[in-house]
């Protein structure tokens, strides 16, 4: 069934040839090595936009057209470096600089956010549900620039911002402040167009996307073999091979006009690792029948949230946070969803949440790898985005000269998420599920994760880079 799954997420993109390897190796940051913890997180979001007359070949052949340069970084020092007091400020220098990014560059963004996680997690019942609202932001933002007319304003409205200018600040701001690469942890979005050769497209439009949306574009005959390789071999670089079963099943249609994919990697350790030791078996509560899982426990003084219906902890990242909330009995993680209240403490301040309380909390959360395929389209329809899915109506003239009937055909977005005692992957957060959201005892608190909950993993600006349901640890 999951192969299935996999082969019905990916119907959407096309060719480039291995000349894309040749030109984009000195630029695609390197693959990371693996890591003896297990804990990684990917996701991926496909875009193919169909031009249904045929067109005639020209052979142009692979090329790339633009291409972003990524910050640089400063490795992560060798604590038995004998440099390492200088190796440290050079890092921490690099740090510094990427995360500074203007004043209220998120502002705005708490709409597209709290309208586009229900949509995203709503799904068949009992199975997990794993997204990145990010990369569906930025995906969304190159589309904006893609089109124009009604089609770019739907994209701009969604987003919450008044105009392109707005928009383009913005997607860059996000971009540099949620990228970092330095050996200790990975957080990095990335995007790629790949171009039909039969047309014609506009060389400051390409441009723009490698400054702006660091963005690069490739060129070449859609549908071909060498075409579809090069995609799957960029996909899986960029996901650190954890979607290999999806990019495999990609196949692009020799009528596209263009796909464009967009991807988030993150892999970060907990400030408090989960000890090996106390990791033990137990029972969880699947909506399908229960079903014996790994618990991994640690009690440590923490706070302790609450709403009228859910409980909620978090566990630190090295470079963020992952959060964990149980629904109350009788709710479901997609009641949660629906709840105005859980939107807020999600996308709000867990600072300035009024039911709080820092005791005793043992936490006690399953490891889980959990893994799911979405279709867009419709929720971007309920969402007001109509235009660049009718070939009526769609206007992509800011990309080629010839786009009259080209529309988006598909909008696939496949995400994963893998968390253990020694870190995560944008997925998790230790917790464990209280027997019901309430206010806690005076002194210590059991958080046990033994039926389905919601998560929600956030980047060093709070930004939401991952979250989901685990229904089936």
């Amino acid at each position: 069934m999951k192969r299935e799954k996999a082969k019905r997420l990916n119907r959407a993109l096309q060719e480039i040839d291995d000349a894309y390897l040749e030109e984009a190796a000195p630029r695609a940051s390197g693959k990371p090595r693996r890591s003896v913890w297990l804990a990684a997180a990917a996701a991926v979001l496909c875009l193919a936009l169909i031009l249904p007359a045929a067109l005639s070949r020209h052979g142009a052949g692979g090329l790339l057209i633009a291409a972003p340069d990524y910050p640089s970084m400063a490795p992560y020092p060798k604590e038995d470096s004998l440099f390492f007091d200088s190796q440290y400020t050079a890092w921490s220098r690099d740090l510094r600089t990427q995360t500074h990014q203007p004043a209220g560059y998120a502002d705005g963004l708490e709409a597209f956010f709290s309208q586009s996680i229900p949509v995203l997690l709503t799904g068949e019942a009992g199975e997990n549900r794993v997204c990145s609202p990010l990369t569906v932001y930025m995906a969304l933002a190159v589309s904006a620039e893609l089109a124009n007319g009604e089609s770019r304003q739907q994209l701009l409205s969604l987003l919450g911002v008044e105009s392109i200018e707005a928009l383009r600040a913005q997607a860059k701001a996000v971009w540099n402040s949620n990228y970092r690469d330095d050996g200790a942890v990975k957080r990095v979005l990335a995007s790629a167009l790949w171009l039909s050769d039969d047309v014609d497209y506009v060389p400051e439009t390409l441009q723009r996307l490698a400054d702006t949306y660091y963005a690069s574009s490739y060129r070449g005959e859609m549908g071909s073999a060498a075409m579809n390789d090069a995609l799957h071999r960029w996909l899986n670089e960029q996901t650190d091979g954890l979607l290999e079963e999806q990019a495999a099943d990609l196949e692009l249609d020799p009528r596209t006009l263009l796909a464009l994919t967009t991807t988030v990697a993150f892999r970060c350790k907990w400030v408090e690792t989960f000890p090996v030791g106390a990791t033990k078996q137990g029972v969880f509560h699947s909506p399908d029948g229960d079903r014996d899982v790994d618990y991994m426990r640690r009690t440590m003084s923490d706070v302790y949230y609450w709403g009228a219906h859910f409980s909620a902890v978090s566990h630190r990242l090295e470079d963020g946070e992952m959060w964990f909330l149980l629904p109350g009995e009788g709710a479901s993680p997609e009641d949660l969803l629906r709840d105005d209240e859980v939107m807020a403490f999600l996308l709000g301040r867990s600072a300035e949440w009024e039911n709080q309380k820092y005791l005793t909390v043992n936490k006690i959360l399953p490891k889980f790898d959990a893994a799911s395929d979405i279709d867009l389209i419709e929720g971007l329809k309920l969402l007001g985005v109509t235009d660049v899915f009718d070939s009526n109506w769609a206007d992509f003239s800011p990309t080629a000269a010839s786009n009259e009937g080209a529309f988006f055909s598909q909008i696939k977005h496949a995400a994963r998420v893998s968390v253990d005692e020694e870190g995560c992957a944008a997925v998790a957060f230790t917790a464990l599920i209280a027997p019901e959201a309430g206010m806690p005892p005076d002194e210590e608190v059991d958080f046990i994760l033994d039926r389905p909950f919601l998560f929600l993993i956030t980047g060093q600006d709070g930004l939401p880079l991952f979250t989901g349901i685990v229904n089936r640890p």
